[in-house]
């Protein structure tokens, strides 16, 4: 290993006449250094892409593909960070393949929707108490991105191999709905899948009479028999919580619960036998039942999580729809009192059944993070995304303010395109005109919450935009400013990411 070093070493001190001549103007990643099977490995970099050198022919030479050289008597391979070598990586550095995260601790779905915010989240979270899962991404994300789950997996695993990261991270196919997007994810490796309910759970309910209530549930009886003997079970007793709450069912509040989650459980039960309970290895089972116009009411989260349990459906954590709203980019809106009497019970229900509680759209929502916190007691999974992109495109406003003008406009231009996908109350007119503001004022709109949303949900109008000829309209010249503020992304990472951990109580 010190034979390596000095290698590595050496061909640093000579950058410009050396490593230039021989294979390129590369600065190397000196946490990457590595050595298996008499191959040493590191990564590098210029102001074009990321590569890893292999030195030295073995086993693990001859694996990987790439361009060979010779320099200064040794065989060197300069190898693409690419999917095929992303699997063989995984296989001979078994620390760059994900993991289940489990039942306890404190999780963080860190999405990336760029694959280049894993080093900043893993400097945010690393010596601390916290498992990241810095592959997470939905198909809905995919699509506007025009990325697929091997793209994100890869950019997950090359980075922690980057930033020698051996604590374990897990992957998450996120807001999965159905069972050919489970079945993907977890054939390219996936080892958590959270499972969206939204399609299967009946919004329309909040808006019957009790009268029409009464008829649809004694409907569905007639059709499905199982659903009368949930009321020898629920009606009429009390379930007491770890933390002395009691759960009580009216029969009007149950016939609205059965009649909302029925088919929810069922959908979860069938891609449960159908996928999860087949694997021959562990898996984060997530059911997501937020992405719904229905707030999940202690009753229902009771309901759900008893019935989950009764059908033998072993989850890792479960995404109620809480109350008040979780909208991008912005703090928490509601009531916090409400907020915390609610989410204390729901934690409870939790506790009852030995999963985490997960929370969603989690980026920002600071107000409501120390409540979180003080309930779970060290034991929850918080997700974040978007905020990465933003933090992203605060560094082009500070850097290169002309083109974060031209990003401006356009989003705003194709703000209801990004619509369709996310729900906001974004008032454009709160926006000051990014042409009356200096350079130094576009920063300012950081702290405008209808500048964050605009620039939030418009990542893939952005991202996938594109000229007359079918090249990109933004993208390319995005990345390369990116790689070239590698470092100002990271610490931005650090700061932002590191807030959220703060107000958790975590830091």
């Amino acid at each position: 290993m010190q034979g390596y070093k000095k290698l590595i070493i050496d061909l640093a001190e000579k950058n410009e006449n050396y490593i230039q001549k021989n294979i390129g103007d590369y600065d190397i990643y000196e946490s990457s250094l590595q050595s298996r099977a008499g191959s040493w490995f590191f990564m590098a970099h210029n102001k074009e892409e990321k590569k890893l050198f292999i030195v030295n022919e073995s086993s693990c030479f001859d694996q990987f593909r790439g361009q060979e050289k010779k320099i200064a008597g040794s065989k060197v391979k300069m190898v693409s960070l690419n999917h095929e070598n992303a699997e063989i990586l995984r296989e001979f550095f078994p620390f760059t393949a994900p993991e289940t995260i489990g039942r306890q601790g404190v999780s963080l779905g860190l999405g990336d929707r760029l694959g280049l915010a894993s080093p900043g989240h893993i400097d945010t979270v690393r010596d601390k108490n916290i498992t990241p899962v810095l592959a997470q991404q939905s198909i809905r994300e995919l699509d506007l991105t025009e990325r697929t789950y091997e793209d994100v997996l890869d950019a997950a695993s090359w980075a922690v191999f980057q930033e020698n990261y051996q604590d374990g991270f897990g992957a998450d196919g996120d807001h999965l709905k159905s069972e050919e997007e489970v079945n993907m994810a977890l054939d390219i490796g996936f080892t958590m899948i959270t499972l969206d309910g939204s399609e299967h759970i009946d919004n329309s309910i909040e808006q019957l009479d009790s009268q029409q209530i009464s008829k649809k549930y004694d409907d569905l009886i007639s059709q499905k028999e199982a659903v009368g003997e949930l009321e020898k079970m629920y009606l009429g007793n009390s379930f007491a919580l770890p933390g002395g709450q009691q759960i009580k069912f009216s029969r009007e509040q149950f016939q609205k619960i059965v009649l909302i989650y029925f088919e929810l459980l069922n959908f979860a039960e069938e891609i449960y036998r159908r996928t999860i309970a087949l694997l021959d290895r562990d898996i984060d089972f997530e059911l997501s039942i937020d992405e719904t116009a229905t707030p999940t009411s202690p009753e229902a989260h009771y309901f759900t999580a008893s019935e989950l349990d009764r059908r033998g459906l072993q989850i890792n954590s479960l995404a109620p729809r809480f109350c008040g709203e979780f909208q991008k980019a912005i703090d928490y809106i509601g009531d916090l009192d409400r907020f915390e009497s609610e989410f204390q019970v729901h934690a409870e229900i939790a506790e009852e059944f030995g999963y985490k509680l997960s929370i969603h759209s989690g980026s920002d929502k600071f107000s409501v993070y120390p409540i979180i916190g003080r309930y779970t007691d060290q034991r929850v999974h918080v997700k974040t995304a978007g905020t990465n992109w933003l933090e992203a495109i605060w560094i082009i406003a500070e850097n290169d303010p002309e083109l974060y003008r031209e990003l401006h406009k356009y989003a705003r231009n194709n703000f209801a395109e990004a619509t369709q996908y996310y729900h906001v109350t974004t008032d454009l007119d709160q926006i000051p005109s990014v042409e009356q503001l200096s350079d130094r004022e576009l920063l300012d709109l950081q702290n405008n919450e209808d500048a964050r949303q605009l620039i939030h949900i418009t990542y893939g109008v952005i991202l996938t935009a594109r000229k007359e000829d079918g090249s990109y309209l933004f993208r390319d010249r995005l990345y390369k400013f990116w790689r070239e503020h590698e470092e100002e992304y990271r610490r931005a990472l650090q700061q932002h990411i590191g807030r959220h951990i703060e107000e958790l109580g975590l830091a």
